[in-house]
């Protein structure tokens, strides 16, 4: 039910930008969309290409699609993540959460439910929050695990 009066509300949202923007409202930007929002989490394009062409039964080109990306970014309805060198996307209406990089192998984490937006606003006067998204840099524990062990052989053959 939450997900079919979000995929409404996002509808809504973007078919008004569409309007103010005098931009085409073609059923390839309105697949693309609810195909976004069919998704969980990141995505690259390639990932989009394909639920739109197998699942969807969709075709269409990858002009299209970055074309359609660009318009739901400036609608607020898609964030772009830079992650080191792998760009990646993600529907941001009602989707707020966090993201913990770890800077040695490059894994992604998200964690969900992280309410921080009561502590912005409370913070930040005279500014109108539409979306966040969080960027948490650090060591994972799996890589953290390895360079331990790794510093404690070169510690056993230099004591040797």
């Amino acid at each position: 039910m939450e997900n079919n009066k979000t995929l409404e509300t996002v509808n809504r949202i973007f078919t008004e930008y569409l309007k103010e923007n005098k931009c085409r409202r073609t059923p390839e930007r309105y697949a693309i969309l609810n195909a976004i929002y069919s998704m969980n989490g990141n995505f690259e394009i390639i990932d989009l290409l394909k639920l739109l062409e197998e699942k969807e039964k969709f075709r269409v080109s990858r002009a299209t699609v970055y074309n359609t990306i660009t318009l739901l970014i400036n609608a607020n309805l898609v964030i772009h993540h830079q992650f080191g060198t792998v760009s990646k996307y993600e529907r941001c209406y009602g989707n707020e959460k966090a993201h913990m990089i770890c800077t040695n192998c490059g894994k992604i984490t998200e964690i969900n439910n992280i309410n921080i937006k009561d502590n912005i606003t409370a913070n930040i006067k005279k500014f109108h929050l539409t979306h966040y998204s969080l960027y948490i840099y650090g060591i994972c524990n799996k890589c953290n695990q390895a360079i331990k062990r790794r510093k404690t052989r070169m510690s056993k053959k230099t004591g040797q």
